[in-house]
């Protein structure tokens, strides 16, 4: 069984007496333990289906089942309960709270879960040590690199072990050096602690790093494709 299953999912609102239709009727399937990229032109759904996927918006019609729950069916509190347990989200602006540390940032999603200060102190430093911060555990955002801090958005989306990892143009505001660093440390969270990761890219180089790419054009699955060399072209 996959783990995602997307059925015939559309979203749609009105804009004064204008449809519009960011998605029109996917479907597609995403097995444990892959790397997906969803590419496609601004504008072409990517984004729109990667919230519906992580709950963090609702669907017109069809439907979600992660892990063997349709979160489409979920009210709203139970979709947040379920979406704090089985979803890390990277997100391309890092999103972290200025006036907490990296450690303290990375800690967040924890709180969320019941769970003892040991237990979160070691997870927190299991992530940490994944995306080589250590160090920097007492630092600040400000104090930080836009690497670093991206590092640390990594590190919150995995520390609670999540069923799925979404990242959102994670390198979209990132130099070629920094990008191709977090590149790797992307396909090191799919390969090595065997995480299920999701991500959009409008970057055709990035969506390459991929073991999976699907392609949207305007609301609608247009390219479907495996790359059985992923890995050699991530360790090239």
């Amino acid at each position: 069984m996959p783990l995602v299953e997307v059925v015939d999912l559309t979203k749609e609102y009105a804009n004064g007496e204008e449809l519009i239709r960011p998605l029109d009727g996917v479907s597609l399937t995403v097995e444990q333990r892959d790397y997906v990229s969803l590419m496609g032109a601004s504008g072409s759904g990517k984004s729109t289906l990667l919230n519906l996927i992580a709950g963090i918006d609702t669907a017109t019609s069809g439907e979600v089942v992660i892990a063997g729950t349709d979160i489409t069916r979920l009210s709203r509190g139970r979709l947040a309960d379920w979406r704090a347990r089985h979803i890390g989200y990277v997100f391309q602006t890092h999103n972290l709270i200025p006036v907490l540390t990296a450690y303290e940032n990375i800690e967040l999603p924890l709180l969320l879960l019941k769970m003892s200060a040991a237990e979160r102190r070691k997870r927190v430093g299991v992530a940490m040590e994944a995306v080589d911060l250590t160090s920097r555990a007492s630092h600040y955002p400000r104090q930080l690199s836009g690497g670093q801090e991206q590092r640390v958005g990594i590190a919150r989306a995995i520390v609670a072990n999540p069923t799925l990892v979404v990242a959102d143009e994670p390198t979209g505001s990132l130099d070629d050096e920094t990008t191709e660093q977090i590149l790797t440390l992307l396909s090191r969270v799919n390969d090595e602690l065997g995480m299920t990761l999701l991500m959009v890219t409008h970057d055709a180089e990035a969506g390459q790093r991929a073991k999976r790419r699907i392609r949207l054009e305007r609301g609608r699955l247009v390219e479907n494709g495996r790359d059985t060399a992923a890995k050699s072209l991530r360790t090239a």
